[in-house]
């Protein structure tokens, strides 16, 4: 895979990772009450639309980089967002990390490693 593609995948990567975060700090108002209230409440703050902004710039930059890669390479190297948001998700929100979830990102980041590593070639 050219720099380029490497590239693109980081900043999917980024992006993605921004608005699955920009998403979580929406919907994570406790005050914001039950059912249509609280999708008013969500629609109200600006990190719902951090999130859909980072969506759209998301899906072209995969777009670009599915254009680069075999289907079977691109959906495996992205699986790395997984762990990129779980680690995140730990640091920004204090969610817990147990052990098989710490277990499930080592397998990933290894699959992702396998895979690309084979792209390299």
């Amino acid at each position: 895979m050219t720099p380029f593609v490497w590239l693109l995948l980081s900043l999917n990567l980024v992006v993605d990772s921004a608005g699955q975060l920009a998403f979580k700090a929406a919907a994570a108002d406790p005050d914001a009450g039950e059912g249509a209230q609280r999708w008013r409440a969500m629609a109200r703050r600006p990190y719902l639309w951090i999130g859909m902004a980072c969506y759209v710039v998301e899906f072209l930059l995969w777009i670009a980089f599915l254009s680069l890669v075999p289907l079977s390479v691109g959906v495996l190297l992205g699986s790395i967002n997984i762990v990129v948001v779980m680690l995140l998700g730990r640091a920004l929100f204090k969610e817990r990390l147990t052990l098989m979830r710490v277990a499930g990102a080592a397998l990933v980041s290894a699959g992702v490693a396998v895979v690309g590593l084979g792209a390299r070639g």
